[in-house]
């Protein structure tokens, strides 16, 4: 049912699109090329292909279960609603872990390109872990400020990050290498599915994006397939410049960049050894952990204030900001080497369950159990959220083989 707004009040779907885009656009396209590239492009587009019908087809499940309240609710409610109080419970720790592990890869992923950046303009050279802890300082100062200061910046590098993208592919094309993209190892594949999935990942916008469009469901689907697609097209055109410039073996290959913990960003910059393709990818990489960092770190220093019922400031409360960043900051320090594990972690792991399994959960409780008739239902009844659910348990399961170092599935 829709929340009752004025009609000239309610949001635009092109406006809807853009949020959606921008939730899933990410440091997490960062590493995107390298998971994906040792399975080669076209696998890989499989692959996106899989993960995008998964998670647009979730995230419109969420939708359904959104429409069943009269007044707006959070994600959490909206578990707690018709998985209980032990889905709740569970729903909160998992997204604790998933914030948690978004951060440590963002620390981890800021040290190399802010100690670049700096050796680049001021000709400083410092360790990545100073780098790590200057960026946490200065950025996570403007958490502190609040959500208007946090915006504002935001913007700001949003326009930086699409220039920086913009550039990137009309100076990378002429270093593309065709045979490249013709490299295939299938026992690859699903490999990046993890970390797809996070990349894909919009659902917590939906309660916001509901609100935004005044509950209508017709033009809140219209958002979530508009902007989730616009985002694999975004995806499509970072992999064909990536995978075409970078080969698969050599010291600065996808491979070895995997070994040593290396983002795509500063692949292309290693491989071309400068030049204005690197250039534009080190911006892009820091604009993007930039933003990412920003948005996730106000969003859980938001989650907990909001879970341990403390009272709203106009700036954050120093201690929140503590919780939020010093955990993380220690844990990327510790082990700097964990760029991609972190992302496979939130994407396999917490992501899966929370954006994956669960809508389909609730979708079949409040349909099949508490007997709640929707007023538009997501297609495919009872065989497609059997689907969902199995796909994302399989996912689970894939996931946390790797971790325990299982050798069930081919691994790089």
């Amino acid at each position: 049912m829709s929340y009752s707004h004025d009609a000239s009040q309610k949001g635009s779907v092109f406006g809807g699109m853009l949020l959606i885009a921008g939730s899933c656009i990410g440091a997490g396209m960062l590493a995107l090329p390298i998971l994906t590239g040792m399975a080669g492009f076209f696998p890989s587009f499989v692959m996106f292909f899989i993960a995008w019908i998964f998670m647009t087809t979730t995230g419109l499940l969420l939708v359904e279960v959104n429409g069943w309240f009269e007044h707006p609710v959070n994600f959490i409610s909206m578990v707690g609603h018709t998985l209980g109080m032990v889905g709740r419970v569970l729903c909160w720790l998992l997204y604790l872990f998933l914030f948690y592990a978004l951060l440590v890869a963002y620390m981890v992923g800021s040290g190399n390109h802010v100690s670049n950046l700096l050796m680049h303009l001021i000709q400083w050279n410092i360790p990545d872990w100073i780098g790590t802890i200057f960026f946490v300082i200065l950025f996570g100062w403007v958490v502190y400020l609040g959500t208007y200061p946090v915006d504002l910046l935001n913007r700001g590098l949003m326009i930086g990050k699409i220039l920086a993208y913009l550039l990137l592919i009309i100076l990378g094309l002429k270093y593309i290498t065709p045979k490249l993209l013709l490299y295939t190892d299938i026992k690859y594949s699903l490999f990046a599915l993890p970390i797809l999935l996070i990349s894909f990942g919009f659902q917590n916008m939906i309660p916001s994006l509901s609100v935004y469009l005044g509950g209508d469901t017709r033009r809140i689907r219209m958002a979530i397939i508009g902007g989730s697609l616009f985002t694999f097209c975004i995806y499509l055109f970072w992999q064909l410049i990536a995978l075409g410039i970078l080969p698969v073996s050599g010291k600065e290959g996808i491979i070895s960049s995997f070994h040593n913990d290396i983002d795509a960003a500063q692949s292309i910059r290693n491989y071309l050894k400068a030049g204005w393709v690197g250039s534009s990818a080190q911006i892009l990489a820091f604009f993007a952990i930039l933003t990412s960092f920003l948005a996730q770190s106000l969003a859980l220093v938001h989650f907990l204030r909001d879970g341990l019922k403390i009272n709203r400031k106009k700036r954050e409360h120093v201690s929140l900001c503590a919780l939020a960043l010093l955990p993380p900051l220690v844990f990327s320090i510790l082990f700097p080497q964990i760029f991609f594990q972190a992302l496979n972690f939130a994407g396999g792991i917490c992501a899966v369950i929370l954006f994956g399994v669960f809508p389909a959960m609730m979708v079949w409780i409040g349909r099949y159990r508490k007997n709640i008739r929707s007023e538009n239902p997501v297609r495919g009844g009872k065989p497609l959220l059997i689907c969902i659910f199995v796909f994302g348990c399989f996912i689970f399961f894939y996931q946390l083989t790797n971790m325990l170092g299982l050798t069930l599935f081919p691994h790089p």
